[in-house]
């Protein structure tokens, strides 16, 4: 995360940077009069290259899609965006967002708000529930979902065969995973290192135990924080616990996702919770050599674990939005590549292609996306009932606050750690304290 300040106010937007960026303003367009639409994008394997040629070619001549890709950071991401939108760059007319940057962006004005109302029902007819709520800001639509993600429940099944559990059960819960795993004293991967992946699992306990990170968050500075509650004492719990637990990787505290996945294909693997993306890398490496098929073979899958028995969980929500710059040229051209681009079609061919699962429900019926998951089903599920992070303009003091607090999970400490953590956030929230 960027210090100071993370994502909230004090960057937005920044003279100095408006300055840097003034240099970088370009024009769309080639020699033969026909718009260049600019998309910036994530990096991920060309399947985004492809669907801007696709859709280029669907155009017949009305635009061309040129696309720029983005670090691999996400945080540097939102800063190169940052740069070019404070400056007013017109170039800047497609852009893969993070769902959590949408509400900044659309705050500080960045994005083109979609008003007309046949536009809103053909970009979110059939878009699963999870995505769609970050679409929006301020009762606009301000960005198009166009893939979405979510973590699982990634379990070795001869482990917990061994220790005579079944992970798709209603009553498995964290606890009876760590208690699993210290049977068959096995490892447990999460992501634990301070980044976001870590406020990703914090926020998805404490949405699984029915609670909130922070209240009224598109109040944005008069938001209330209220992870001081039963279920961020249940979600405290739970951290503690895997942290202080024989279960926990060596890593824990410097694991993100890979870290996570590697522990889980090795022979202390048992239970993993992390990205979509999983099953194929490790088919991957099967291919490449790397990885014994056995592995894969032993690979199963279920719902995110619950926090209660009685109570589904909230899993992770995760993807990527396509948001039309407020400072383009072509807004008309640009919003029909938002419909070529995210369309049920193309969404499933950009599942297959590149991994990542679906924003629109159709897409997970086509029997090639059926094919290469096997887990489609459970996936699109996870992503409908998925809870985001909090949607706020100042999401990056957010996630900072909880990630400093909550970071190394062997030290978190319920009621202490929730209530620190109110209190630490409302200050920098209302200006009092620098992150």
């Amino acid at each position: 995360m960027p210090e100071p300040g993370g994502y909230g106010r004090r960057w937005r937007p920044v003279i100095a940077l408006a300055l840097a960026a003034a240099a970088l303003v370009g024009c769309s367009g080639d020699d033969s009069g026909v718009p260049t639409l600019v998309w910036y994008t994530n990096p991920d394997n060309g399947g985004q290259a492809t669907l801007a040629a696709e859709c280029t070619e669907a155009s017949d001549g009305a635009y061309r899609i040129e696309t720029q890709i983005l670090p691999n950071e996400a945080d540097a991401q939102r800063e190169q965006l940052v740069r070019r939108l404070a400056a007013g760059d017109s170039s800047v007319d497609l852009m893969s967002l993070d769902p959590p940057f949408v509400a900044e962006f659309a705050n500080a004005g960045y994005l083109m708000a979609i008003t007309d109302p046949e536009d809103v029902s053909t970009l979110t007819d059939g878009v699963l529930e999870g995505p769609l709520e970050t679409a929006y800001w301020d009762d606009e639509l301000v960005a198009t979902p166009f893939w979405a993600n979510t973590q699982l429940l990634w379990y070795r099944q001869s482990v917990a065969e061994a220790a005579g559990v079944d992970p798709a059960a209603d009553d498995f819960t964290w606890d009876v995973m760590i208690d699993a795993a210290e049977d068959q004293d096995k490892d447990i991967g999460v992501q634990g290192r301070r980044y976001e992946g870590y406020m990703v699992w914090i926020n998805a306990l404490i949405t699984s135990a029915g609670g909130t990170i922070i209240e009224d968050a598109a109040a944005g500075d008069e938001a209330v924080p209220s992870m001081a509650s039963e279920a961020g004492n249940e979600a405290a719990d739970v951290v503690r616990r895997l942290g202080r637990s024989s279960a926990a990787a060596g890593d824990l505290s410097t694991a993100g996702e890979e870290e996570a996945r590697s522990v889980f294909q090795g022979d202390r693997g048992s239970f993993m919770v992390n990205w979509a993306y999983v099953y194929a890398a490790a088919q991957g490496e099967v291919e490449s050599g790397a990885l014994d098929q056995s592995v894969v073979d032993d690979i199963a899958w279920a719902r995110y674990p619950r926090i209660t028995g009685d109570q589904p969980s909230a899993p992770p929500l995760g993807g990527i939005n396509l948001a039309v710059g407020e400072f383009t040229k072509y807004p008309d051209e640009a919003l029909d590549a938002v419909r070529c681009i995210t369309s049920a079609e193309n969404n499933a061919q950009y599942m297959v292609e590149s991994g990542n699962p679906a924003a629109r429900d159709a897409a997970y019926d086509d029997p090639a996306v059926q094919e290469a998951f096997p887990m489609a089903d459970l996936i699109r599920d996870s992503i409908n009932e998925a809870a985001p992070r909090p949607i706020t303009p100042y999401y990056g003091d957010v996630s900072t606050s909880v990630q400093r607090n909550w970071h190394p999970a062997e030290s978190v400490q319920a009621p202490e750690t929730p209530e620190e953590t109110d209190a630490y956030m409302a200050e920098v929230l209302q200006g009092e304290r620098l992150l």
